[in-house]
């Protein structure tokens, strides 16, 4: 897998955007040439018109990123492809349509990028169409040989079984007689050399996952299976890796004391993201202000009581903060007096409240906290006080999810929408977790295009 700024990207799905990048690119050139003949003008030369090529290209590769082209699902099913692609393209549309008009020759980039539009649907159709058809799933699928049959090791294999896995699993090898959890799992004694077993298998990479690793560590055989090629990771870091999370069931201190993260702190870092905070907040405020008032009106014809509430929120440093939100449940919603936990379809919503949440319009005045620095664009959400000394208690390093700010979109909530209990707060720790951990201002940029996909697709909006 490729690393890029911490994160990291498998390396057939950096090819494919690749790939797909060139098509947008050729589609483009091809556009101009094919509408300079039919309406009789000089297509000119390349380097008059390759900011254009460039722009038309980029900003359609970011659409598909946001629209989930390169999830697992795109990669694998040509229907879902074919949805997100069309997505994509509407995108692109509009933003070209908005470029359009801030260029001197307006007209000509518009109706140039409708043909490019046709040209570059056509070609990613077939690349896609070539990938499922050909290639197969296979394509996007690694394969691990895991030392371990505990309870670790099947972890993994339940990892590898999981739908739209990109991982298969080549063999088991049992370290000890002790590891019973894997059935058909190679005894250790039965294989001469542990690089000829991983080779021989086809695995480009060994995961460590035997429930005691004290004395049972083949040091010697690991070097030779490093010297090999064969990528050797312990099962912490890789299902870290694999599921961009921090898999608090095989996560130690000492682990995430000596790692590689939790550089969010950093000046430059901290300097950059608080510009764009600013910068942000005050667009969106002024565009969204119309968005404002009109959910506010409708707040106010559905349902008696205020337009907005607020409420007390922990952020940065465990400090607690008020935010603002649209009204988006009854008044009585917490009648009793304690806090509770949103639920899916939950009968405390108002009509207008079920409208203004899967589109993220009641989130719009938390903005105002970003511009003050209470909030950032991109964070953990924040939770309520007494939800923060309960998931303290019962969950392990939940206090370290407030060593960065708290956000309007962010990792956990892209990846795991759902929020309504315990183990749910357990998931969504550990995506918080690998933020704050592998924090870049491209992973920020991944969220905020992912973020787009959750608000077409609000399935786990509440």
């Amino acid at each position: 897998m490729f690393r890029l700024f911490k994160h990291y990207v498998p390396h057939a799905v950096v090819w494919l955007a690749l790939v797909e990048f060139i098509a947008l690119l050729g589609s483009a050139e091809a556009a101009w040439h094919i509408y300079a003949h039919l309406s009789g003008f000089d297509a000119g030369t390349f380097g008059e018109r390759w900011a254009r090529i460039a722009t038309f290209a980029l900003s359609n590769s970011l659409a598909m990123m946001a629209t989930g082209m390169y999830g697992s699902e795109a990669l694998r099913s040509m229907k879902f492809a074919t949805a997100r692609l069309l997505a994509a393209v509407s995108l692109g549309v509009i933003f070209i349509s908005v470029v359009g008009f801030l260029l001197p020759s307006a007209t000509l980039w518009r109706v140039n990028s409708l043909y490019a539009m046709g040209l570059a649907i056509a070609a990613l159709f077939v690349i896609r169409l070539a990938l499922t058809q050909v290639a197969g799933a296979e394509a996007f699928r690694r394969r691990i040989l895991v030392l371990g049959a505990g309870k670790r090791a099947a972890r993994l294999r339940a990892l590898a079984d999981a739908p739209g896995s990109g991982l298969a699993v080549a063999g088991f090898v049992a370290m000890s007689g002790s590891e019973r959890a894997v059935p058909g799992a190679v005894p250790r004694e039965a294989i001469s050399s542990l690089s000829d077993h991983a080779v021989a298998l086809g695995a480009g990479e060994v995961v460590l996952a035997m429930e005691e690793r004290r004395g049972a560590l083949p040091l010697a055989d690991l070097l030779r299976v490093k010297t090999t090629g064969v990528h050797v990771n312990d099962i912490a870091s890789f299902i870290e890796r694999e599921t961009g999370r921090v898999d608090l069931a095989t996560t130690n201190p000492s682990a995430l004391i000596f790692s590689d993260g939790f550089s969010a702190g950093q000046r430059i870092s901290r300097v950059g993201k608080r510009v764009f905070d600013i910068v942000a907040s005050l667009l969106v405020l002024v565009v969204g202000l119309p968005l404002i008032l009109i959910a506010g009106i409708a707040v106010k014809c559905d349902s008696r009581g205020p337009v907005f509430y607020r409420q007390s929120r922990v952020g940065l440093y465990g400090e607690a903060y008020d935010i603002l939100k649209i009204r988006s449940m009854r008044t009585d919603a917490e009648a009793a007096g304690k806090a509770v936990w949103a639920s899916e379809n939950d009968p405390r919503v108002t009509r207008v409240g079920h409208v203004i949440r899967k589109l993220r319009i009641d989130e719009l005045p938390q903005l105002w906290c970003v511009l003050k620095g209470e909030m950032s664009i991109v964070g953990p959400r924040p939770e309520r006080p007494s939800f923060v000394e309960e998931l303290t208690r019962e969950l392990p390093y939940y206090a370290e999810r407030h060593m960065v700010k708290p956000g309007l979109t962010g990792w956990a909530q892209i990846n795991y929408p759902y929020g309504a209990s315990i183990e749910d707060a357990r998931v969504k720790l550990e995506y918080d977790l690998y933020y704050a951990k592998n924090y870049s201002p491209f992973l920020d940029l991944l969220i905020l295009l992912q973020t787009v996909r959750v608000v077409l697709w609000p399935e786990g909006a509440r």
